[in-house]
């Protein structure tokens, strides 16, 4: 949506101006308002008498200057271009004035909130007729905007009483007035060849005639050609050879026109500033009037330039601002051409469109079967998916995807904590109290402590290279003894170095706790359940093929008599539940270094994944036995100064909450049939996109053709928003049962496959 800068000018050459500058979106209130002054200016006004004087002296310029080269004689040339000298000087007056040190702020306010590259209609109110004759479009801030055209108006207004209704046709009464001197057919033949519109023409009426016109049926548009010209503060048309009228005479006609829905006027003819304030009067929406007596080629190209322009969809003021800029290409003939045209616009009107207008109806199209169209919407959608796909599959979409996935998770509704697990941490007054690191007999103490409330597995997550004294034989000797005890090494360490005990380590108990981070953001989505003989890197000699979680939910699950095992697949299968490893292109990852038997992590929806209390806490006996008996327990370090927190979808947590997420994703999947994370195959990858993609093509296609609809932006921004919800409420839905659908390519083909088919032009079924 464009910009509307409104610029209201009270006061008048003499004495100055007060300034109230309004800036805002079209359509809506100001979002910024400022007043500033101009000062006194009569040098600009006399600067335009001069010129306007030179200008009229050129010949009898109401539509009659000749276009021959051969008949420009010394005199006229000399005419010409002190015309052109004057209006260089009327222009560098009125930016003098322009950037006056009163008025400088609201010009500085503009710059900081327009920018050049918006689409900007500018609206200049005042009560001072000399205001709306000034050339406001040589003023030196608009030329930094290509896309930005001026309309004038008073500041007095009221809302026409009935807006714009689409008729299967544009209805325009034409007035073909006195045409003595010019070539009114030409304007004539610009109306007929109009596409979508009937034109009613009137030849030289009378004024009885005319009146009855505007009673018998509504119109949208009304034209006048022939001559015409400003008395006083009123102006006159010339109907025929010996008839003329001011619109005040035809005020009760124009007041119905405009109560029927008249929404816009042209007089392509002489001299119309003051027709356009008669009509103002009378809250018509909008029209186009020439500034001073206009030469005839100059009206005729005019009207061609701006009818191509308003039908094939422009807004009317870019169409006046384009037909009014290729007006310079004859400005060599007809000085200043472009300076001619003007919009008086009701500030209460949004600009018109032609489209506004005319709503084609199944008539008017060819008899063509839709199903060649949809041939062309299938065809559209596969060549889509073929792209999008491709996209994806080289890794570009990867970041979104995951970046999705994440957003989708948190949005899950909220789970309690797993009441199967129990997380005891060092923090860091615990750290400050028995040092670290924590020597091997804290450790044996512990495990001690834990042991007699008879917990179903231990695990401790905490990494040591060599013994920590005292107690490191009390701890080998826990670990020997307690088939239930896993502790931990690194992919970078010996195993005989990884645990106090060395050799005296049993290889059952010892698992690796190494996270998988996404190597574009460093976020935990997947880990290793195990790996193959060869380690995962090439540096590591840790070569325990079982994960810190596989271990501990190995031992909960063996103790009710679950079977575990690996299918003919490599896949992980617990009881009934199977956890499907990640390949190279699996969900949202793509070229992914799959190896080992790595699965997606679905953390639990909760701010705590498991009871936690402290190492202290334990040792001292302050806490519920309960938490202990037939649970998991983790064991680690949770002192803020211990660097061990990795960034997960839901926030930055500590390695052993991370462990915690891992084991109870493995119970809960188990024992509370709460799914692991899934994902289709490629194939069903490209299909569920390719459904989306057609269903953005078939959902525009059918607004076009169906409800007869043309294509209006905010349709379109409607059908696929509401499309983009739905297909992210569905893929919400699956990931509630574990499914990961593409959400991000889907959208993209969804998005791609209905802004082309919106642009397509479709020959369809006439009824």
């Amino acid at each position: 949506m464009g910009k509307l800068v409104v610029l209201k000018l009270d006061g008048d050459f003499d004495r100055g101006f007060r300034v109230t500058l309004e800036i805002g979106s079209e359509g809506d209130r100001p979002e910024t308002e400022m007043t500033g002054n101009l000062p006194p200016a009569t040098e600009v006004a006399i600067c335009y008498n001069i010129w306007q004087s030179t200008y009229r002296s050129l010949g009898k310029a109401t539509r009659q200057i000749k276009t021959k080269r051969a008949k420009i004689d010394g005199s006229l040339k000399k005419q010409k271009q002190e015309c052109y000298t004057q209006a260089v000087e009327l222009s560098d007056r009125l930016n003098t004035w322009l950037k006056a040190e009163s008025f400088l702020s609201l010009r500085e306010k503009w710059l900081e909130k327009v920018s050049p590259s918006e689409e900007v209609r500018v609206l200049i109110r005042t009560r001072d007729r000399q205001i709306w004759q000034l050339p406001w479009q040589q003023w030196d801030l608009l030329q930094r905007y290509n896309l930005a055209e001026i309309g004038v108006s008073t500041l007095d207004y009221e809302p026409p009483p009935k807006m714009p209704v689409r008729h299967n046709k544009v209805r325009i009464l034409a007035i073909l007035g006195n045409s003595e001197g010019i070539q009114v057919d030409r304007d004539k033949q610009q109306l007929e060849n109009l596409p979508g519109a009937v034109t009613t023409f009137l030849v030289e009426p009378q004024r009885q005639e005319l009146n009855d016109r505007f009673w018998e049926q509504p119109w949208d548009i009304l034209f006048f050609a022939g001559h015409s010209k400003t008395e006083g503060e009123k102006g006159r048309i010339y109907l025929n050879q010996t008839d003329s009228l001011t619109l005040d005479e035809l005020k009760y006609a124009l007041k119905k026109a405009v109560a029927s829905g008249l929404q816009l006027a042209i007089f392509n003819s002489c001299d119309g500033l003051g027709l356009a304030s008669e009509l103002e009067h009378l809250h018509i929406p909008q029209t186009i009037v020439m500034r001073e007596p206009v030469p005839d080629a100059i009206a005729q190209a005019f009207l061609q330039y701006f009818l191509q322009a308003f039908a094939s969809g422009k807004p009317l003021y870019l169409a006046v601002q384009e037909a009014r800029q290729r007006l310079q290409g004859l400005e060599d003939e007809f000085p200043c051409a472009s300076w001619l045209p003007v919009i008086f616009q009701n500030p209460a009107v949004m600009p018109l469109k032609w489209l506004d207008l005319h709503a084609p109806t199944t008539s008017d199209r060819p008899n063509v079967s839709p199903w060649r169209s949809l041939r062309t919407v299938l065809a559209t959608s596969l060549v889509v998916t073929s792209l999008v796909m491709g996209v994806r599959w080289l890794g570009v979409l990867q970041p979104w995807e995951l970046e999705a996935y994440d957003q989708l998770l948190r949005q899950r509704p909220a789970e309690p904590a797993d009441s199967r697990l129990l997380l005891v941490g060092a923090d860091q007054e615990n750290i400050r109290e028995y040092k670290y690191p924590l020597t091997d007999a804290i450790l044996a103490q512990l495990i001690k402590k834990l042991e007699q409330h008879r917990p179903a597995a231990i695990g401790l997550d905490i990494f040591r290279n060599q013994p920590v004294l005292p107690g490191h034989k009390s701890l080998v000797a826990q670990l020997q003894q307690n088939q239930h005890f896993v502790t931990v090494c690194a992919f970078g360490t010996n195993r005989e170095d990884a645990v106090a005990g060395a050799a005296e380590s049993p290889t059952e108990q010892l698992s690796f706790n190494d996270l998988e981070n996404d190597q574009q953001d460093y976020t935990v989505r997947r880990y290793l359940l195990s790996r193959n003989a060869n380690p995962i890197s090439a540096f590591s000699l840790c070569e325990t093929p079982y994960s810190f979680s596989l271990q501990l939910a190995y031992r909960y699950l063996a103790a009710k008599g679950i079977p575990i095992k690996t299918t003919p697949d490599k896949n992980w299968q617990f009881g009934s539940v199977v956890f499907k490893r990640l390949e190279s292109h699996s969900g949202g990852y793509q070229n992914l270094d799959a190896r080992g038997n790595q699965v997606l992590l679905n953390y639990r929806a909760t701010s705590q994944v498991a009871q936690y209390v402290t190492l202290k806490e334990v040792l001292t006996g302050q806490f519920n036995p309960n938490w202990v008996r037939n649970r998991v327990i983790l064991i680690g370090v949770t002192a803020t100064s211990i660097q061990d927190y990795h960034d997960t979808p839901y926030s930055r947590m500590r390695g052993l909450e991370v462990h915690g997420h891992m084991v109870s994703q493995i119970l809960s999947a188990v024992l509370d049939s709460r799914p692991p994370i899934w994902w289709l195959p490629q194939w069903g990858d490209a299909l569920w996109v390719w459904v989306w993609s057609l269903t953005g093509g078939i959902l525009i296609y059918q607004l076009h053709w169906r409800r007869d609809k043309v294509r209006s932006p905010i349709q379109l921004v409607l059908v696929l928003s509401i499309s983009f919800a739905g297909l992210y409420g569905l893929c919400w839905c699956f990931l509630l049962q574990g499914g990961w659908l593409p959400l991000v390519p889907a959208e993209l083909a969804l998005l791609i496959t209905g802004g082309a088919i919106a642009y397509i032009p479709f020959p369809t079924q006439k009824t």
